[in-house]
């Protein structure tokens, strides 16, 4: 009796020594397994006589009750203790403000926004957008474009160029997105009617100039397309873009290779402490130039002149962002600084629609 008395004391020292769940499953087999001391002493209950059978069966049956209640209780305990230890890991401090999710902390850029409203904006008048890439050929750059050998917007101060390939042509960064136009009228008989959005390149830095910069061109050409569908398209898009209900245009001469006539257009505008204001006061802004196409340029594409004309008009994107959102840096477009891109930056689930208000 002593030798039982011995083994409770030490599998009751064993079992509240168990630091968790699986020290205690040790201690569980090594006393109630197939192998296990307890089980041992209930195998000799077999070969006892009745009298000892009689005598030394409860005992050796209240151990085994014993260390499985005692089991029991210590499986509670550690699973109390880990529960209470892991409630306290996870603590929530619901003082401390909500977490947002990227949805709601994302901006949208301001120029994708804007190249979003006037794609919205053109696409009501059934325009398409046309892209094509941004490394180009001087041929499609410059000489289907009408611009002369020697004209000062071939040269390395403007341009960016590639280095010479053998047979002495280079490869360029696009100056403006016209060579867009050029493979549109290309690749697709008229009446064309197509925006082209893109990034553009030229040897310039300062507050209103970068290297890069975005730039949308229209482009037009059928038989009957003349000026005065010019003027009121570019008036429609005026008064979409700034959403305000009128807007005055003056249209000046001016000259670019690729339009005959050109022109140059001031908006209406008001300027107040530092902000402009459309579709009101007597001063004038300078915001896009445009033109007839030149009849060169049709040629160059395979377009006949005496059959189809057209007009096309440019504007830099983030220069019609500035003019809007009151952006007085050009700069900051491209610094990456997250403060300013959630001061001047979009919600990205608010898409710009004409019905909702672009910049609502």
């Amino acid at each position: 009796m002593s030798d039982i008395a011995t083994l409770e004391s030490e599998l009751t020292a064993a079992i509240g020594a168990a630091k968790d769940e699986a020290a205690l499953e040790a201690v569980r087999v090594a006393a109630l397994g197939k192998s296990g001391s307890v089980s041992a002493l209930l195998k000799t209950l077999g070969a006892m006589t009745p009298d000892e059978r009689k005598a030394k069966g409860p005992t050796i049956n209240g151990l085994k009750d014993k260390v499985g209640a005692a089991i029991a209780a210590r499986k509670e305990e550690l699973g109390a203790a880990a529960l209470d230890a892991r409630l306290a890991s996870e603590t929530v401090d619901v003082t401390l403000p909500t977490v947002e999710p990227a949805a709601e902390t994302g901006r949208v850029h301001p120029i994708s926004q804007v190249i979003d409203e006037l794609t919205a904006i053109f696409a009501d008048m059934g325009f398409a957008v046309a892209e094509g890439p941004d490394i180009e050929s001087d041929d499609y750059n410059f000489t289907k474009l009408n611009f002369p050998e020697g004209h000062p917007a071939r040269e390395m101060h403007d341009t960016f160029y590639f280095n010479p390939k053998p047979d002495g042509s280079r490869l360029l960064l696009r100056t403006h997105t016209s060579p867009v136009q050029v493979r549109t009228m290309l690749t697709k008989q008229p009446p064309i009617r197509v925006i082209c959005p893109g990034r553009t390149y030229r040897s310039d830095s300062d507050q209103t100039h970068t290297p890069m910069f975005h730039q949308v061109e229209g482009l037009v050409i059928d038989k009957g397309s003349h000026l005065g569908h010019l003027k009121w398209i570019l008036e429609e898009f005026c008064k979409a873009f700034f959403e305000v209900d009128s807007v005055k245009m003056r249209f000046r001469p001016s000259f670019f290779p690729f339009t005959e006539p050109s022109m140059e257009v001031d908006i209406q505008c008001r300027r107040d402490k530092g902000e402009i204001r459309f579709g009101e006061g007597n001063d004038w802004l300078e915001i896009l130039g445009c033109g007839m196409v030149h009849p060169n340029v049709l040629k160059n594409c395979g377009l006949d002149p005496d059959v189809y004309q057209g007009f096309a008009w440019g504007m830099g994107i983030d220069r019609i962002a500035m003019l809007k959102y009151g952006i007085n840096d050009l700069r900051a477009f491209f610094e990456a600084d997250v403060r300013w891109l959630n001061h001047y930056g979009f919600r990205p689930l608010d898409f710009p629609t004409l019905a909702g208000g672009l910049s609502s």
